[in-house]
């Protein structure tokens, strides 16, 4: 019998610098568990040894305060000398694939945008901060990794370090979303999901634009020694498939399979208080693809935490699966290449091109792209940005009007447009009336 591949994918929820001052991890234990401790080192050392009586929860407590968990890095110069480390040819290469190549990541990067509360994590707040600092490093670098999306809905707060669940009623998504179309050339065909949370909602928008998506938290056990997370509280995806294959989503529920477009594929957490992988998880991997099926074993973990000690960690576990299992091969990819190989995609050019004839902006495109419309992301001379939905024209040709009703040709200084295809290669067109052209930038070829 023909064995299958293990794809392995290393995601990172992409935040930029998070400084906890420290009473923060009794205010989490109150927060939580209700159970108030005067804050000291001394006390959570304590804490984290189990020393403290808690009538009964002592361990979930030392899960929560574990200090590798609750380390993080409070500004870029921190997080910089990690990354320095991390991602040297050196480090990637101590455990080499079945082709000799090493470790690779998918930077899905956030900006801390629509937040209108306080911010005491300290968040490089602003549109770009986290992508400009990560693609920087990813084109000097040339080493096979990838940059891609990853979002927090605004909580009602407003609050930087409280989180929502909703893409609807707010305009967020679409400023950060325009804003990389028209100022940046860049447009996402992978996503990761904030708190690991989707909804109705965001099952609809990522229908719509995203083909591939890191999200599904499925897990042999459930978590139930973390109150603020049980019961589906944030990333329910107890319903979900467990395989390490990806799976189209139903349009009603996006943890069973059904018809949809996008593929969703299992992404567990590295070292965490909850989701964590395991040796089993990995083994689980490795028996999938013996068995002939292949596999995308994908793991998460932020950029402001130990990634270090979370990447020995999961190192450990491959390595040591990999070993007992030596007639599988592995290789490690990133996010957008593992779910091409998984699923053995074919490539198909979308071919698009765009127009203004008069006030009418014409798009088409030769392939077909994934999802209804290509996205339009709009930008008028007082700077404003916009994103709205195109007239649907005929196959593979949407128009839309500049007018008293939108914006007046006269009044735009920049129009763009992104669309992705099924194998996740994009194609951004972009418009700027002071250049008096139109570009095409190809991305994920």
């Amino acid at each position: 019998m023909k064995k299958g591949n293990v794809y392995i994918v290393h995601c990172i929820d992409t935040e930029g610098p998070l400084y906890e001052a420290p009473e923060v991890p009794f205010e989490r234990l109150k927060e939580i568990f209700g159970i108030e401790i005067e804050p000291s080192v001394e006390n959570l050392k304590k804490l984290q040894k189990g020393e403290i009586p808690l009538n009964g929860k002592e361990e979930a407590v030392m899960n929560l305060l574990d200090s590798k968990k609750i380390t993080t890095r409070g500004d870029w110069q921190k997080i910089d000398v990690v990354l320095k480390k991390i991602m040297s040819p050196e480090y990637r290469n101590i455990l080499k694939d079945s082709a000799g190549n090493g470790w690779k990541y998918s930077w899905f990067c956030m900006d801390h945008v629509g937040f209108t509360g306080n911010n005491p994590r300290r968040r490089d707040a602003g549109f770009h901060k986290i992508y400009d600092h990560y693609r920087k490093i990813v084109d000097e670098q040339n080493l096979g990794d990838t940059v891609q999306f990853h979002h927090h809905p605004v909580s009602f707060s407003g609050n930087f370090n409280e989180s929502g669940t909703g893409f609807w009623g707010r305009s967020t998504l679409n400023d950060i979303l325009t804003r990389d179309i028209i100022d940046r050339q860049w447009f996402p065909c992978a996503f990761r999901p904030g708190f690991h949370t989707e909804r109705p909602d965001s099952n609809f928008f990522l229908e719509q634009w995203i083909p591939f998506d890191y999200a599904n938290q499925s897990c042999k056990g459930l978590d139930t020694d973390q109150p603020d997370c049980s019961d589906g509280r944030f990333g329910d995806w107890r319903h979900a498939p467990l395989e390490w294959f990806p799976y189209h989503p139903d349009h009603d529920d996006y943890q069973k399979k059904g018809f949809c477009r996008r593929y969703i594929t299992r992404c567990l957490n590295m070292y965490a208080r909850l989701r964590m992988i395991t040796e089993e998880d990995v083994r689980d991997a490795f028996e999938q693809a013996d068995n002939g099926q292949n596999a995308i074993l994908a793991f998460t973990d932020h950029d402001y935490k130990d990634m270090e000690g979370e990447i020995e960690y999961v190192r450990d576990l491959i390595k040591k699966v990999s070993e007992e299992c030596a007639d599988v091969n592995f290789y490690f990819e990133n996010c957008v290449d593992a779910m091409r190989k998984c699923l053995e995609l074919k490539k198909e050019e979308l071919n698009l091109d765009m127009q203004i004839k008069e006030n009418m902006l014409v798009v088409k495109s030769q392939g077909k792209v994934f999802g209804p419309q290509p996205f339009l992301a709009i930008k008028a001379n007082d700077g404003k940005y916009y994103w709205d939905n195109f007239d649907f024209y005929d196959k593979n040709e949407w128009h839309y009007t500049f007018d008293n009703n939108t914006v007046t040709i006269n009044d735009l200084e920049a129009v763009g447009v992104a669309a992705n295809g099924m194998y996740g290669n994009t194609e951004i067109m972009l418009y700027n009336r002071q250049g008096g052209g139109i570009t095409k930038t190809l991305l994920h070829p």
